[in-house]
């Protein structure tokens, strides 16, 4: 063997080192793409959630039908013609 060809493999073993060990690895890479996938599925998440809150917001500015449900439900607020009436379940 001459020294073109130790050579060439002593380049060919150095460039897989760093390849498979070294900064910014095959991995590293693999690592940061889970991550960014990880990230992805959160953000979407959180996209719904925003897109419902902004629905829920549009919704309460619109009308009181809205208003009045949430206090209903959430309150437990009466108008002042009504008459309350609470059924329990056995």
């Amino acid at each position: 063997m001459g020294r073109t060809s130790i050579l060439l493999i002593a380049l060919l073993v150095f460039l897989q080192a760093i390849l498979w060990f070294g900064e910014h690895s095959l991995p590293d890479m693999w690592q940061l793409e889970r991550a960014v996938h990880a990230h992805e599925v959160t953000n979407q998440q959180l996209r719904t959630r925003n897109l419902a809150l902004d629905a829920e917001v549009r919704d309460l500015k619109s009308g009181k039908d809205a208003i009045e449900e949430r206090a209903r439900y959430e309150l437990g607020m009466i108008g002042a013609d009504e008459t309350f009436v609470q059924v329990i379940e056995e």
